[in-house]
Formats: C-alpha cells, structure tokens, sequence
C-alpha cells in the first residue's frame, strides 16, 4: 500500500501544484488581492420596527435575514431628518451645518459652494479605480451639468414616487397595486441590479441602490397589502396622547398634527387602521425588492468579497408625537436601520453612536481608498467591525435648520432649539421620550457634556431657487413654514 501511494505521489503534487498555478494565474506570481466590492443599500422613511421588533405585525424576512448576518447600530441617527440634506451629508462626508443644506430643494449641489468643491463618495471610488454602479433615488435632485452621469458607469434609471392612484401629487392616497410590478422604480431598479450582479466584472465594483419605498404614495403590489388581511393594527409603539404637553413651544411646532390622515371624511381610529396596514404593506414590498438584490450577492461569485451597507434616509413617526411624518428632532425621525454586513456575517448589536456620515470615511477605510479632497466629518467604524465593543465618547448629531440640533449618546437624547429652549429625554427609562427632565437640577451636568457635540457655527441656509418647487417636494402633507421656524419643512 506504502508502494502504491509513493508511485502517484509525484502525480498527485503535479495536480496540486497545477490547481495552485490556475488560480493564481502563474506558478511564480502573486497576483494583488482585489478591493473590496461595495453594495450601498438606502431605503426610504424607514422606521426601527424591524429592527427593535416592537411592531411584530409587521412581515420583513429579508431584513431579519440581513440582521442575522451584520453588525446593527441600534443607535446610528441621520444627518438630518430629510430626504435631500440627509443624502447630502451621506454622499458628501460633510455635515448641513458646514454645508448650508438643511431641506430639500432643487438646486442645493449647485447652491452650496462647499458642495461644488467636494469629491462625492461615488466619484471618488470611480476615482480609485471601481466600476461604479447606480439606480433610483440617488441625490433626489439633479446634480449640476453632467456630474451625476460621470461618477456613474451605468446610464442611471431615477425613476419616480408612482404609480400613484389618480396621478402625481396624492402623496397620502393608498391603493393596493393590480398593475404589473414593473410600474414601481424599485422593482425595475432590482431587476437591473440583479443582473449587474449576474455579469463578469474585472474590476471592484461599487454600487448603490436607492429606494423609494416606504415612502408614499402608500402603492403597493396588492400581494404586499394582502400581508395583513385581518390585521387589527396596534398603535404604534411609545404612542400616547398629550405627549406635547412638555415640549416648548418650538419644539411643538415641528409636530402636523394627525389631521391629514382624516382628510377624506374618515375617523382618526379607522385612518389609523388604514394607513398603518399601508405603512407595512410598503415597508414589506421594499423588504422584497432589498431580498432579491441580496439573494443575487449571495448566489454570485462576489459574495466572499463585497461589504453590504443598508440604511434609510432619516426615520419616520406614525403617530407618536402627534406627527405622521419625519422632518423632527426626535427619536422616531431622527434614529435610523443601519447595519453593515462583512463577508462571512457575522452578527453584534452595536450600541455605538454612529451617523449616516460615518459611511464614507468608513468605507474609504475598509475598502483601501486614496482619500477624497475634502477633510470628512465623520469617523471610521472599521475599529468598531474590529472590535464590536470599541468605545468612543461621540454622540450622534441631528440638524434640522439652523440652530435645530438633537444629541443621541447611548442614554440620551438632547434638543436645543433657537430660542435656547430645550429637550432630555433619558433612554434607560424612558426610550419613547414621553417625559422632557430638561428642566431637573440634576441634569445640567449631562445637558451640559451632550451640549458639547451642537455646533458653534451653523453655515447660512443656501439659497433656494423656485421654492415652490421645493414645496411640492415636501413630504406628505408637510404645511408651509410656521412663524416660529426659519426654514421650510421638506
């Protein structure tokens, strides 16, 4: 037997070393490790339903599939509780407060001087050699001249909101969809981004995939609505009347009220039922079109070597606060889904306090970038995927105007206001924020550190072009500006 295995020996090396000459293209060469692939997840007006679990009517297997396999920032807030400056700061690296961008409106890449200047998170992995990949809600606004076309390889398809139910504009409308599924950008912008996927790539690639779901108009594959047939839908959670009792006056002014959702004629107690089954039935279908391109990562070749990000833009309410919307300093607006998924994922609850700006130079880290031009403000995560007990001193910070500013440490949540009034809430006790001890002697000290993180300087508003256009870009139902505000609501 000895015999035997000593004579195909030398053949059984030969093979070896033949196999080892194949996949590293040459016997005598080494050929350098590929960059990490990135795929760049962003939904939204996503709530933390699916990830605190404490809504458990709501159906999203795709999402608990993700959190299974990734590091979850339970305490990871938006630059700002809106669509256009939340992805501003994201795409950017750089905060509203330096860049003057604090509500939506058409022309703020052009607008604000800083953000000409910079290299945005797309172009600078063009930069560095990725092929570049994009789809559906980017920047929601067209970036000046050819910007956008040349940071992207692909010919982007942006889409739209729709179908809506009787035309564009029915933000609140609702109608389970009996269209094809390729009426919803999502769905399209899956579709395409599966079949990138499926493609032989040379290069590191870098993709975003933006959605437009759960957002309204509240359209969905009427499979998605058919979800909760039957369901008696709970108030949402931390939901409790009068809870503006102890907010200041500016703080109550960011509140709408609840009355939009009543404005066909129905009680508040059956809108509740209607547009919180709606709320879930988009929330589902975005958690279907999410699967799909996930299931394509993992059935391909690039699975083992491409890093997953998934976010929303900014939170959302649905009822709490009296307020259905986002655009507010508050938990619920400003505390958003946000995991990173590394090849092999591995799952850690993460109660660091990370920030939407944090992606770029988290990535630039992980991914062995040449750094962008501009100085970014946010801070690697990578010692954090090292190390999911690595601590930092640095609360998350949320803006929504000049002067509006909210602090989350891993306790508290800290609102300051223009006027100098202002918000406490303690988590430990109180994780719904009912209860502002803003006003306790024995929370000056904690008032006092958290106050540190608000900026010294806020960059004047940029100028807004056609601000009606900015209006009807407004979320749902969102009035004009109050008397008490300096900016507009978007």
């Amino acid at each position: 037997m000895i015999k035997r295995i000593a004579h195909i020996l030398p053949f059984l090396l030969l093979l070896t070393g033949l196999a080892q000459a194949a996949f590293r293209g040459a016997p005598d060469t080494q050929a350098p490790p590929q960059k990490p692939n990135v795929l760049f997840i962003v939904v939204d007006d996503m709530n933390m339903w699916s990830l605190l679990k404490d809504y458990p009517v709501l159906k999203v297997p795709a999402i608990e599939k993700l959190v299974s396999q990734s590091y979850v920032f339970k305490n990871a807030v938006c630059a700002a509780p809106v669509c256009v400056p939340s992805r501003a700061s994201f795409f950017s690296g750089k905060y509203p407060h330096h860049t003057g961008v604090y509500r939506n409106g058409p022309d703020v890449w052009n607008a604000s001087g800083l953000l000409t200047e910079v290299e945005a998170m797309p172009e600078l992995f063009k930069r560095n050699g990725y092929t570049t990949w994009g789809g559906g809600k980017t920047f929601h606004v067209k970036l000046p001249g050819t910007r956008e076309k040349d940071m992207f390889d692909n010919q982007v398809f942006h889409g739209n909101y729709g179908p809506f139910e009787t035309g564009r504009g029915h933000w609140m409308d609702i109608k389970p969809w009996e269209g094809p599924d390729t009426d919803f950008t999502d769905v399209v912008n899956a579709d395409a981004a599966t079949a990138f996927l499926g493609q032989q790539h040379k290069k590191p690639f870098f993709m975003y995939y933006g959605l437009y779901r759960p957002h309204s108009p509240y359209t969905a594959p009427k499979r998605f609505f058919d979800l909760y047939d039957g369901v008696k839908f709970p108030k949402p959670p931390g939901y409790v009347k009068n809870d503006l009792a102890d907010v200041p006056p500016m703080g109550k002014d960011l509140s709408q009220g609840m009355q939009q959702l009543t404005r066909k004629g129905t009680s508040l107690e059956e809108a509740w039922q209607d547009y919180l089954k709606a709320y879930c039935a988009n929330t589902s279908f975005a958690d279907w079109n999410l699967g799909r391109v996930l299931e394509a990562l993992d059935k391909s070749p690039y699975a083992a070597n491409t890093i997953v990000v998934f976010a929303s833009d900014n939170g959302f309410h649905t009822g709490t606060k009296d307020h259905w919307t986002k655009q507010t300093l508050w938990e619920q607006a400003d505390v958003v889904p946000f995991l990173i998924r590394l090849p092999g994922g591995k799952a850690y609850t993460c109660p660091q306090t990370a920030n939407m700006i944090d992606i770029y130079p988290t990535l630039v880290e992980y991914c062995g970038l040449t750094p962008p031009k501009q100085k970014l403000d946010g801070q690697s995560l990578v010692p954090v995927l090292h190390n999911p007990e690595y601590q930092w001193n640095r609360p998350g910070l949320t803006t929504f105007g000049e002067n509006y500013s909210s602090v989350r440490s891993e306790r508290y949540r800290y609102i300051r206001y223009p006027d100098g009034s202002e918000e406490l809430y303690d988590h430990q006790t109180d994780p719904y924020e009912h209860h502002n001890v803003a006003a306790k002697a024995a929370m000056k000290p904690v008032i006092a550190e958290l106050a540190k993180a608000i900026p010294g300087r806020f960059q004047k508003s940029v100028p807004y072009k056609n601000e009606d256009v900015a209006e009807k870009q407004a979320a749902p139902g969102a009035p004009k500006k109050k008397n008490a505000s300096n900016r507009k609501k978007s």
